[in-house]
């Protein structure tokens, strides 16, 4: 059985821990791997690690780096289906999915790759008499990321390349339930020529979280993961005056106005809804058809593709979804569906009870399609961040709209209709960081930034794009003036123009 390590400074440690956790394949309920879960003293040894890589990384020009970051995304590209394969034996996912992943992931290193450009400062001549001024944007030091295990890969990639390549020094704290992904895409980036010391991942739970969190010599960090966690490490790190960028949950509506072809908002719901096993933060699980006509045709539609779905282990190419990342979680999905039921909403295709012949024990559960859910219960309310979708009716557009002002997460959203008057107002009115029109998952490219609004985002910055260059970056903007060989005595005064 496998035993993961760390990575600090130039090589794989194995750490003395006496806590682990077990890793595990979901689709089949086996133990693959033993997980050390690493102590303060480790994550110490990590963060200097980076630290002493720091000064001559930060201080080697732009260009230079980016040679390296162009290498590692050669390598990247080279071993895709790699890097997708043992993304989908830990966390479940089906392999064309986790294609998608660590291709979105690249995307960000490709954006990396033109970094020098986006460094550049300003430059103004006599902003008083003989007076220059110039801005210039320098790394921070020693950052860190604190990753989900939902895209073990994509998301540090959404990280590290644009902290690295601004100057700046990295620790990687990956999720436990997934790690071998991180450590397989850090073999790359050696094996990409960087120095060591430039990324370091350290595995581990809270104790490794809090530790990076309280160091000293850690200047940020970023987080995505679940709402609670955020808040906890933005007021944390930011008490310890660190910036932090700490991305939470979500709880994604589709509006589907009248106009809109029935079909597509219902293929665009299968995708967004039940790809992944609802396990995305970008998930759409509320659907908000307007009317009553909508809703009966949606859910007429919806039914019928939700028990037709396809699910099975990453193994089989035809499958569609996988089973969720652990058994623990499996039940909690489980315990959402049932309280929906017990709640009063109509369960018209129900996924508990969902068995695969040959991976009995794998922690699958089965689409499942809630219709007639109200805003106040608890499957509206919460994220459950599995494969259910929940169908709240609604009477009219400003009522669609009022849901999603009244909610505390602000994450993603997405409407449906042939309306580009009703399609404008709600981009423009939604209380909502990422908006899509017939878009279902309107995540971000690269070169524009990922983040939520409300109790979705704790942080100034959503992260990659230029809002990652800002985070990983502070500005120094220098005014200078030289002598003229005539002393002029001493100014007490601001500089006049006159």
């Amino acid at each position: 059985m496998q035993t993961l390590q760390n990575a600090i400074g130039a090589g794989r440690v194995t750490s003395a821990s006496a806590r682990t956790a077990p890793v595990y394949d979901p689709a089949t309920g086996e133990q693959t791997g033993i997980l050390p879960l690493s102590t303060r003293e480790e994550v110490d040894a990590a963060v200097a690690a980076a630290k002493a890589a720091a000064p001559d990384w930060g201080r080697t020009p732009p260009l230079k780096r980016v040679r390296h970051m162009f290498k590692f995304k050669e390598l990247l590209d080279r071993h895709v289906a790699d890097i997708a394969r043992a993304i989908s034996k830990e966390h479940g996912k089906t392999h064309a999915d986790a294609l998608g992943e660590v291709a979105r992931g690249i995307e960000v290193v490709d954006f990396a790759c033109g970094i020098p450009h986006l460094l550049k400062g300003e430059y103004s001549r006599n902003v008083g008499p003989d007076v220059d001024s110039w801005s210039d944007r320098a790394p921070l030091g020693v950052v860190a990321g604190i990753t989900p295990f939902n895209f073990p890969a994509m998301v540090p990639l959404w990280m590290y390349p644009i902290a690295i390549a601004c100057g700046n020094t990295f620790v990687l704290k990956p999720s436990e339930r997934d790690p071998s992904a991180p450590m397989l895409v850090w073999d790359l980036f050696r094996e990409a020529g960087f120095p060591e010391g430039v990324l370091n991942v350290i595995h581990g739970d809270k104790e490794a979280v809090d530790a990076l969190l309280d160091h000293p010599d850690v200047k940020a960090v970023s987080f995505v993961g679940s709402t609670p966690i955020a808040e906890y490490v933005y007021a944390r790190g930011t008490a310890k005056g660190k910036r932090v960028q700490a991305l939470g949950g979500a709880k994604n509506h589709m509006v589907i106005l009248p106009d809109a072809d029935i079909d597509k908002a219902a293929d665009a719901l299968m995708g967004a809804g039940y790809g992944s096993a609802g396990e995305r933060c970008m998930a759409v699980s509320v659907a908000v058809p307007v009317g009553e006509r909508t809703a009966d045709a949606l859910i007429e539609a919806l039914a019928p593709r939700v028990r037709a779905l396809k699910i099975g282990p990453a193994s089989d190419p035809e499958a569609e979804m996988g089973p969720l990342v652990t058994e623990l979680h499996q039940r909690k999905v489980l315990s959402y569906i049932d309280k929906g039921v017990a709640e009063g909403a109509d369960l018209v295709v129900d996924g508990r009870g969902f068995r695969l012949q040959g991976y009995e024990n794998g922690y699958f559960v089965g689409g499942t399609l809630f219709d007639r859910v109200r805003p106040d219960m608890t499957i509206y309310r919460e994220e459950i961040f599995g494969p259910v979708l929940s169908v709240v009716r609604a009477g009219s557009f400003d009522e669609a709209v009022g849901l999603i002002q009244a909610h505390e997460y602000g994450n993603g959203t997405a409407i449906f209709t042939r309306d580009g008057d009703a399609a404008r107002a709600f981009a423009d009115q939604i209380e909502v960081g990422m908006v899509g029109v017939n878009v279902p998952i309107p995540v971000p490219v690269a070169y524009h930034s990922f983040g939520g609004w409300k109790r979705s985002l704790f942080g100034d910055h959503s992260i990659y794009g230029m809002e990652g260059v800002r985070f990983y970056t502070r500005l120094k903007t220098v005014t200078s003036r030289w002598p003229t060989g005539i002393r002029s005595g001493a100014e007490f005064n601001f500089p006049s123009l006159k």
